[in-house]
């Protein structure tokens, strides 16, 4: 294996985010506790990570992590809340992210000093903010750690989902191109899938899936070469898309902007793998140097792609893309490719934690039996939901308000303010007050978000005409 494969092997592991030890926190130098105690512990000199990350390395990761499909959907997310709102919308739901990013990467490093420990996982991290916050509370640390292992697993099962309808959906607008008499329906496309994320998901090694992940990667680079071309020609002016959309869709826009910004889960692993890790936080620091490129990209393809295509935009834009063209089919069917290729490390994180549960077992008698069961039952229940809901910008939407809205902003602020309810929540209490807002935003857009996506998905099922374009 070259070097650089071992990289992306080391990084790939997104799936290990709760029990991996390389993939876990560690101290920030501006800690309190340090410059008090002399002698504190410091898990700098105790962490070991075999292969370690440059400053630069961990940028491009962490850009990695963030950028991925979810850009996809950023014009659908501007359709909802118009051009202007849509700006500064990003713009702020990126500083948001971003700094709830910020709270749990700095309360794992000094928990870390607490409990004495190299490094800790964001389920960890979470649990561990209980345990040493205020006594109370103590007794809650290992069901809060639970709790977020569980939560993980949920919401990686329901991006499944998400991944499915988009292999589906893209490969019927391909065929459909090529050929218009054609009458095969998306549900039928959706069940085509099964077979194959069967077969790939059959694969139980991080390090196999390595080749998988590296020619995503490149793959996904010509998608969005090819979609940036179609996007400027012909551009037409910005007058004529709506300003500022009805306040009704801006759950949708939010939920789908977190859907594709948060990056909880990615963050993380990276800054464990840095081997100068204290450059991680701070200004310019990899976590804000990183956001400003995604939340500028973000914001760039969001404007652009709903200016081109208007209130026409779907909840992928390379499914805008021409269907009489063979450079953009192909566009679409190489971003299935794209979604198929990632689909088996996705699907690593909730048979990471099942296969936890069956390790408990006395016996390894047919092993190989219930792998292969387990991963085909639950694939099956996720290509049902499929078909169940092939709105790609609803699901993407309900998604991102259910469990990137809890994940990705309520629980940080939540862990944030236990941890330092006891110790210190600044002047005038501003870190209290600043994070109750935070999870106020939170849990509006959770139920703002779920309720707006879960009304449209009623809607389309009842044959009920709507704005949201449905990919049927």
């Amino acid at each position: 294996m070259t070097q650089k494969e071992k990289q992306a092997d080391n990084f790939n592991s997104t799936a290990d985010l709760t029990t991996n030890t390389g993939f876990e926190s560690t101290l920030s130098i501006d800690s309190k506790d340090i410059i008090r105690d002399e002698k504190a512990y410091n898990p700098f000199e105790h962490r070991e990570v075999e292969h370690p990350n440059s400053t630069i390395g961990a940028t491009i990761h962490l850009l990695k992590g963030c950028l991925g499909s979810g850009i996809l959907a950023m014009p659908s997310a501007f359709k909802n809340a118009g051009i202007v709102v849509g700006m500064i919308g990003t713009i702020l739901a990126g500083v948001i992210c971003t700094h709830t990013v910020a709270l749990v990467v700095r309360s794992s490093q000094e928990l870390c000093v607490i409990a004495k420990k190299p490094s800790m996982g964001f389920a960890e991290t979470c649990g561990a903010a209980f345990t040493y916050g205020p006594k109370k509370l103590q007794s809650w640390g290992s069901f809060v750690r639970t709790v977020i292992d569980y939560s993980m697993v949920a919401t990686y099962i329901s991006l499944l989902c998400v991944y499915t309808v988009f292999i589906a959906s893209s490969i019927k607008e391909a065929m459909d191109g090529w050929y218009p008499e054609s009458d095969i329906s998306f549900q039928v496309y959706c069940a085509l899938c099964l077979v194959p994320l069967v077969l790939i998901c059959q694969i139980r090694n991080l390090k196999y899936l390595v080749p998988f992940s590296a020619t995503a990667n490149l793959l996904i680079v010509v998608v969005f070469v090819v979609t940036m071309y179609y996007i400027f020609i012909d551009l037409p002016s910005p007058k004529e898309r709506e300003m500022v959309a009805s306040v009704t869709s801006w759950p949708l826009f939010f939920s789908t902007v977190i859907f594709a910004m948060e990056g909880i889960g990615v963050v993380m692993p990276v800054e464990n793998e840095m081997s100068h890790p204290e450059k991680f936080l701070g200004c310019p620091g990899v976590l804000n140097t990183a956001m400003i490129i995604v939340i500028s990209l973000y914001g760039v393809f969001g404007f652009f792609g709903y200016v081109q295509f208007g209130d026409a935009v779907k909840g992928s834009i390379t499914l805008n893309l021409p269907q009489d063209q063979w450079v953009a089919q192909g566009a679409k069917l190489l971003m299935a490719v794209v979604i198929y290729l990632s689909f088996a490390l996705q699907f690593y994180v909730p048979m990471e934690k099942i296969n936890r549960m069956l390790a408990k077992r006395k016996s390894d008698k047919y092993e190989n039996v219930i792998q292969i069961g387990i991963r085909t039952t639950l694939l099956t229940i996720v290509v049902a939901v499929a078909v169940l809901f092939p709105n790609l910008e609803l699901v993407i939407s309900l998604v991102g308000a259910i469990f990137f809205s809890t994940l990705g902003l309520l629980i940080p602020a939540l862990i944030d303010t236990v941890y330092r309810w006891d110790r210190d929540l600044g002047r005038w209490n501003y870190i209290l007050i600043k994070n109750t807002i935070i999870m106020i935003i939170a849990v509006i857009a959770l139920v703002s978000g779920s309720y707006v996506s879960i009304a449209e998905m009623i809607h389309d099922k009842s044959g009920i005409s709507h704005e949201n374009v449905t990919l049927t």
